[in-house]
């Protein structure tokens, strides 16, 4: 009898450990694709900007999106950010970002996702980070923050650039 019941409880751990695996397998696939999907937004959405397609460009936002740029005044809404884009896609003069690296984190209920990248730019390297969400069955970028990159040894020379701009930006908007 003993026998029997340990070859029961074998053969119960043996199915639980394969249906386990059955289930991480699709959650894996499943995570795959949904991070290719925001590769695809966010490549998509950097070839529009290169490409001056306003339309593409704008509509892969939510409208409550928010953009921050490398300048400490540029913290904009959607229709602010339109309103600074839009003369440059007018005239054609536009940025172009090419990715270098991008990372794609989801929530656990696959709604939400965020992400860090570096891009090659006129700045040279900068990074971009973000947070996109599912609406309607479709990634929005909701929030994104791009950065120039500086290297550690050269902070005090930057430092030193930025001094009197910083101090005219912090004694105008928070003084």
């Amino acid at each position: 009898m003993k026998k029997i019941s340990l070859l029961i409880g074998v053969i119960f751990l043996v199915s639980n450990c394969n249906t386990a695996k059955k289930v991480n397998s699709q959650d894996i696939t499943s995570t795959k694709n949904t991070k290719k999907e925001i590769n695809n937004v966010m490549n998509n959405w950097h070839e529009a900007v290169a490409n001056y397609d306003f339309d593409a460009y704008f509509n892969a936002m939510t409208d409550d999106a928010i953009f921050i740029g490398t300048d400490a005044s540029e913290n904009w809404t959607k229709k602010e950010f339109i309103d600074f884009a839009k003369p440059y896609f007018d005239k054609k003069k536009t940025w172009d970002f090419k990715p270098l690296e991008r990372h794609v984190f989801l929530s656990k209920d696959g709604k939400t996702a965020w992400f860090d990248e570096l891009l090659d730019t006129w700045m040279r390297v900068c990074r971009g980070s973000g947070v996109l969400i599912k609406q309607n069955n479709t990634w929005k970028i909701k929030h994104y923050v791009l950065s120039i990159t500086a290297p550690n040894d050269s902070i005090k020379s930057i430092v030193k650039i930025k001094k009197v701009s910083d101090s005219i930006f912090i004694k105008k908007n928070f003084r």
